[in-house]
């Protein structure tokens, strides 16, 4: 399965579009549609075109597509796929790989998997012990396309 436009566009929308490198919340370098520039092998000295930023991102969006057919072992809606890859992309698979909500999941356990993922109680909205009410809003997103809203 690949993610639809929808959920690209979900993902643009929320980590937006810079040419120039910035740091995240969480403190990483990161440049066009939240790409996290790896320090050892890129380097940015002008402005990158948005088609250049959209080239990252198809392939950071293939690493999330491959964690979950890693870690996923039951069927998924292609809401569902799409609202996976874009927490994937902005939190990481590590977490993902690790998580309560992935043991729900593939336990057939949607409705629990989604809440650990998405909700404001349990889904990752903190960045250093503080709410950041993007996330949360991302979150609902998420929640909203794993729902096909």
């Amino acid at each position: 399965m690949n993610i639809s436009q929808k959920g690209i566009d979900l993902i643009k929308k929320f980590e937006g579009f810079s040419p120039t490198p910035y740091h995240c919340p969480a403190g990483k370098m990161t440049i066009g549609y939240g790409h996290v520039v790896q320090a050892s092998t890129e380097r940015y000295n002008s402005p990158i075109t948005e088609a250049d930023a959209e080239r990252m991102l198809l392939n950071d969006v293939k690493t999330a597509e491959t964690t979950i057919s890693k870690g996923v072992h039951v069927p998924l809606t292609q809401g569902q796929f799409d609202a996976l890859v874009s927490l994937i992309y902005n939190w990481g698979g590590v977490g993902f790989l690790k998580s309560q909500g992935l043991k729900y999941l593939n336990s057939y356990d949607y409705r629990l998997a989604a809440e650990e993922f998405f909700s404001e109680e349990k889904g990752i909205v903190k960045v250093h012990g503080t709410v950041l009410p993007g996330l949360v809003r991302r979150r609902q997103a998420e929640w909203d396309l794993w729902n096909d809203k």
